[in-house]
């Protein structure tokens, strides 16, 4: 387990609109973002999710060049800090994400772990109301993670 999970918007969007934001609790117990993510969700997060902003603005900012200010600011602090792991959805922020060497997984990988985890039943419903809530998945990526061996004992059909 990473010391420090680090998140972005859209898994905290995505999942309190379908109604499972409290899995990211059950799985890491204290997740970190910053307040410029916290703008972005432009509501409540728990008290179990930490605000920290980056320290190094100028990082920050030259990131800015790249990618939206949300995904930057969490790719800067998870520079400072060791042992991090990201989630985050967005394509480009994961290139550069995978071109520093930081660990990341996404929405679907959170729910393949609280289903692996026993935190979930049944993962393909849930995979349906993320479509419902216009979450973006290719019916690649669902048929891949459908047709996966290790995989299709998780998701439970």
């Amino acid at each position: 387990m990473p010391k420090y999970v680090i998140s972005d918007a859209s898994v905290f969007i995505v999942l309190d609109k379908i109604g499972h934001l409290e899995l990211l609790k059950k799985i890491y117990n204290v997740l970190y973002t910053t307040p410029e993510i916290l703008e972005e969700f432009g509501g409540y997060l728990p008290d179990w999710i930490k605000i920290i902003p980056s320290s190094d603005r100028k990082y920050q900012s030259l990131l800015e060049t790249r990618i939206d200010p949300g995904e930057a600011s969490i790719i800067a602090l998870a520079k400072e800090m060791e042992d991090t792991l990201l989630i985050l959805d967005d394509l480009k922020a994961r290139k550069i994400a995978k071109q520093l060497q930081i660990r990341f997984t996404g929405t679907l990988g959170i729910l393949i772990k609280a289903k692996e985890l026993g935190f979930i039943d049944k993962l393909l419903p849930i995979i349906q109301k993320l479509i419902e809530n216009d979450f973006r998945i290719s019916n690649e990526v669902i048929r891949e993670i459908l047709s996966s061996p290790s995989l299709r004992v998780i998701i439970s059909l």
